[in-house]
């Protein structure tokens, strides 16, 4: 994806801009604020509580890395191993991390050295980042990856907006994701569209809207029913 420009969000942290799809990468109100309250806050801190043992997370872009490493920070202070798959079909060249200055906000040197090592593991690999934190990461469409099966506690569900990639928000994407998600699994997203709601709910997912982070009123949580 090419000519991705570096914006700053209103928290002060990064985002990309895409003309061609005149979209980004993540809130402009805040993209670590919308990431913790969207992923972490509604869908990892109850996968956490429901497990005493690995938690296996599942998130749909990597993008600039930024849930990943949100999430290894919380898996820093938790009991459990986190192992952390995520799919990217167009992965960032390296000068765009570098442009997007993480040690602007990220002021933790520890934080951006990890950031660092989840842009820098192999693709495919299962890279252990620190002792209860594996990385995968996979180059490949969510369409085209054979997922295993019941395995993820928690997706993280953050493609662009359906009118933006509308073949990401269809029934059989969530059937796709449903299969691989664990009894009682949760998938989040900032996405509160009436149309991706049918969607899960076609797929058997069982969805709630709960408020979102800010500048977004709502988001969806879903949940899998213990089988």
């Amino acid at each position: 994806m090419s000519d991705l420009e570096v914006r700053i969000t209103q928290d002060g942290s990064s985002t990309l801009y895409v003309p061609a799809l005149d979209e980004h990468y993540h809130s402009t109100h805040g993209a670590v604020r919308e990431a913790r309250h969207v992923y972490l806050a509604a869908g990892l801190e109850l996968a956490l509580a429901a497990s005493g043992g690995q938690i296996r997370v599942l998130e749909i872009g990597f993008g600039t890395g930024l849930n990943a490493l949100l999430t290894l920070q919380r898996s820093l202070i938790a009991p459990q191993h986190m192992h952390y798959d995520t799919l990217e079909k167009h992965p960032l060249p390296p000068s765009v991390i570098t442009d997007l200055g993480v040690e602007r906000y990220i002021l933790n040197p520890e934080l951006q050295e990890f950031h660092y090592q989840l842009h820098a593991a192999p693709w495919t690999e299962a890279v252990r980042i620190t002792p209860r934190f594996t990385l995968r990461k996979i180059h490949a469409a969510l369409q085209d990856f054979q997922l295993p099966a019941t395995h993820y506690h928690v997706i993280y569900f953050d493609a662009f907006a359906p009118e933006k990639q509308p073949d990401m928000w269809t029934d059989a994407v969530f059937s796709q994701l449903s299969a691989a998600t664990a009894p009682g699994g949760i998938l989040v997203s900032y996405c509160a569209k009436g149309s991706f709601r049918r969607s899960l709910k076609a797929a058997g997912w069982a969805v709630e809207k709960i408020p979102g982070p800010p500048g977004k009123r709502e988001m969806t949580r879903a949940r899998k029913g213990n089988e």
